[in-house]
């Protein structure tokens, strides 16, 4: 439902089945994991929800974080890599695959996605990590595992 690129909803809709999934994520795979003290690496968490839905959709942001937070359990993560990479960049990198519900929206959506993305770790620099994502992957690996495991480390 949320991927069919013919697929239509609100964004209220789109917001409350992606925090009910995380929820389940948080239920079943990452509370275990930190209970037993592993590390928990995650593609995307709550902040996309903020930076997609509420900055990308124009949604309420204070209603938006009650309903995810409550989702996600009061989680938040220790550390949030954003890969800062120009709209014109990302969207050649998609060229050539089927876009998605998301990936098909325009110029703009994406931009208010990534004003949000930037504000977010404007507010919490200790958490984020903004990073050129115009990098080589190679370079990006190297300082993504290096801030990780320093900080698992520590």
């Amino acid at each position: 439902m949320l991927i069919d690129p013919l697929g239509q909803m609100s964004g209220e809709t789109e917001s409350l089945l992606l925090n009910a999934s995380r929820a389940e994520l948080v239920d079943k795979v990452i509370e275990p994991a930190l209970r037993d003290g592993r590390l928990v690496v995650c593609d995307r968490f709550w902040d996309a929800t903020v930076a997609y839905q509420g900055y990308g959709r124009g949604l309420p942001i204070e209603p938006l974080m009650s309903i995810t937070m409550y989702a996600a359990r009061g989680l938040c993560p220790d550390l949030t890599f954003l890969l800062d990479v120009p709209l014109a960049v990302s969207r050649e990198r998609l060229r050539g695959r089927s876009a998605d519900r998301l990936e098909g929206e325009g110029a703009a959506f994406f931009e208010r996605v990534a004003q949000g993305y930037r504000r977010l770790a404007a507010a919490q620099p200790h958490r984020f990590m903004v990073l050129d994502g115009q990098r080589p992957e190679e370079e990006l690996a190297v300082e993504v595992r290096t801030a990780v495991l320093s900080r698992w480390r520590g």
